[in-house]
């Protein structure tokens, strides 16, 4: 994905500048095809290491990614833990760092991952499948308050009220235990005119569930955080973002990372050790050019920020 965006070196992977003998950390391993045109690219003394915690896909990278063996570390973990597991690894600097925050293909596309609102299944949605807490819990369990309080945040669903008190008297008669039997409350909770635009009626609450099973924005911050302080000189972070609650997040932090501190006016230049952490690479998020979008509709959304550490 944006390989080819003139803003970025030819030779960039969505915008890290891979040396052959470097260390880059994909965060978002999924279906292995970032890791892939990184690894390509390395020689016998680079490393790639690669996060998912989802068994599947870590399966299905492992073939994919097979002819490169053995300059790659698979870890299975969520991103959370990227330090800690790192350092366990030996590594405390990274060339570079890939988060891409979209929900993988083939996890949309396995009906009983319970994701997808175009299949029937139980409702589930874990992106790490020994989690106790799953899109059942949250239906089922969570208070008219908690529920509209995600729905209306995390979905940027303006029917999040309306939404939530039909999920609560539909579970008062029985339990919610389907996508479709969610689907159905959801549509039922819009009115008519706002159901014929806009999409599925049901993508922002679907969406909003999703980020409170997996806790993905907090997980998120805190993961791109620790990703800056293990950042190598003139190594670099790129993120994929698929909502705007993400690209506002990513925005926020490397705004934050990337200011100036407050210094005496009149200074003629930066005194060493105040230099900002980051620079941005990219300080508008660069989009899918119609190739890509050729190739992965999905990636309609996709937004890519790119900072380099100082």
């Amino acid at each position: 994905m944006f390989e080819h965006e003139t803003v970025l070196k030819e030779e960039t992977v969505n915008g890290l500048n891979i040396r052959p003998d470097g260390i880059y950390v994909d965060c978002t391993l999924g279906g292995g095809g970032h890791s892939e045109q990184i690894v390509k690219q390395l020689g016998e003394s680079g490393r790639l290491i690669c996060f998912d915690q989802d068994d599947r896909a870590l399966e299905f990278a492992k073939e994919r990614l097979s002819p490169y063996r053995e300059r790659i570390t698979f870890v299975r973990s969520n991103f959370l833990h990227l330090k800690e597991e790192l350092h366990n690894l030996g590594i405390t600097n990274v060339d570079g760092f890939v988060f891409d925050l979209g929900v993988s293909s083939p996890q949309f596309d396995e009906a009983d991952r319970g994701f997808s609102y175009r299949f029937d299944s139980r409702l589930d949605m874990r992106m790490d499948q020994t989690r106790e807490l799953s899109a059942y819990e949250v239906v089922n369990e969570w208070s008219f308050q908690d529920l509209m309080k995600i729905i209306s945040q995390y979905g940027e669903e303006r029917f999040a009220k309306n939404i939530a008190r039909k999920i609560e008297a539909a579970r008062e008669a029985k339990p919610i235990e389907t996508t479709g039997e969610l689907v159905d409350v959801i549509k039922d909770a819009i009115p008519a005119p706002a159901r014929r635009k806009g999409g599925h009626p049901a993508k922002r609450t679907f969406q909003a569930i999703r980020i409170a099973v997996n806790d993905e924005l907090t997980v998120f911050e805190e993961a791109l955080k620790d990703a800056i302080d293990l950042t190598a000189p003139k190594g670099r972070l790129a993120v994929i973002t698929f909502h705007s609650l993400e690209d506002r997040l990513c925005k926020k932090v490397f705004k934050e990372r990337s200011a100036m501190p407050e210094l005496p006016k009149g200074l003629p230049v930066i005194p060493e050790g105040f230099e900002p952490e980051l620079t941005l690479v990219t300080r508008k998020p660069i989009l899918a050019n119609e190739s890509e979008l050729e190739r992965n509709s999905r990636a309609k959304s996709a937004k890519l920020r790119v900072a380099e550490k100082n």
